[in-house]
């Protein structure tokens, strides 16, 4: 379960919050992937490999914290947490492998292309895209038809070539360069903040319609989230331990990639990533409680250790 440190923002009572939803996304996501039995069992095995039993779980919670915001039912926005989580999970698949990043740790146990092979994993990285838009697709998400239409375009957009594909290219494409603030954050909106985007904003659509200017806010909290978000993940990569990551510590500097850290240095790196959190808060006022779950992921967004 989620690991939280206790402020006067982060509670036992976000803490419990939190559990309950990563225990609602696991349970979602052993019915939406294919039983291990069932044939091709070996691509079955591989894609549960890769999908359960780990990770922070952070789309699908804010997915359920948009959805509170919304008045959505649990179990809609565990089918769109799902769908999230099921595209996040195929990409790190890909994102690990050789012709990728060449990693051989995710989440603390070996990556699927090792445990498996690269063509499974290549198989799982595909049937696991797939499998997130038969979600959208075959579940009622929303009582509005062009909505739930509008959820599918989201997601496809945030995971293509606009999106978080698109971020991939470009940060291969920056191996060995130096770029600017400006690039490394088109880059990140891209690569990592595409999908948290989209987690949002579908779990708000799973409820009660927000008028544009809200959604216009609630995105713009997911941008500065999904920032932020890398920004931490640059600097626990520079600081942290393989162990408390659960993946390769350092990796980053050791591929002359260009980070949040290279450019800025890891204290000025931390500045950033503080005023995106304040930006992030600061586009939910006007929605009150009901905004709290997303106010206290920002917090832990920033403040992880992992």
């Amino acid at each position: 379960m989620l690991p939280v440190m206790m402020t006067t923002k982060i509670t036992g009572d976000f803490q419990h919050w939190a559990s309950v939803g990563q225990q609602r996304i696991e349970a979602r996501l052993q019915t939406l992937l294919p039983s291990a039995d069932l044939a091709p069992q070996r691509l079955h095995q591989a894609m549960r490999y890769a999908v359960l039993g780990a990770g922070k779980r952070v789309r699908p919670l804010l997915a359920f914290a948009a959805g509170e915001l919304t008045e959505a039912g649990p179990g809609r926005v565990a089918l769109a947490g799902g769908a999230v989580e099921l595209i996040h999970a195929y990409s790190l698949v890909h994102d690990d492998l050789p012709c990728m990043d060449d990693d051989v740790l995710r989440r603390g146990r070996p990556t699927c292309h090792v445990e498996f092979d690269e063509a499974t994993a290549l198989l799982v990285g595909d049937a696991l895209q797939s499998l997130a838009f038969q979600v959208l697709a075959e579940n009622c998400l929303t009582d509005d038809a062009s909505a739930q239409l509008e959820m599918v375009r989201l997601l496809a957009a945030a995971s293509g070539s606009r999106g978080m594909a698109g971020g991939q290219a470009i940060d291969l494409a920056a191996i060995g360069k130096s770029l600017t603030l400006p690039e490394l954050e088109f880059m990140h909106i891209h690569k990592t903040g595409a999908i948290i985007r989209a987690a949002t904003l579908l779990g708000a659509r799973c409820g009660t319609a927000l008028a544009d200017a809200e959604l216009h806010k609630l995105d713009h909290f997911a941008k500065c989230i999904g920032l932020a978000f890398q920004v931490i993940d640059d600097v626990l990569d520079a600081e942290a331990t393989t162990a408390t990551l659960g993946k390769t510590a350092g990796k980053d500097a050791q591929n002359n990639k260009p980070t949040y850290v290279s450019a800025l240095g890891v204290g000025e790196a931390r500045k950033l990533a503080t005023q995106l959190h304040q930006d992030a808060l600061a586009a939910l006022d006007g929605f009150g409680e009901r905004a709290l779950r997303l106010r206290q992921l920002a917090d832990f967004v920033v403040m992880r250790k992992f």
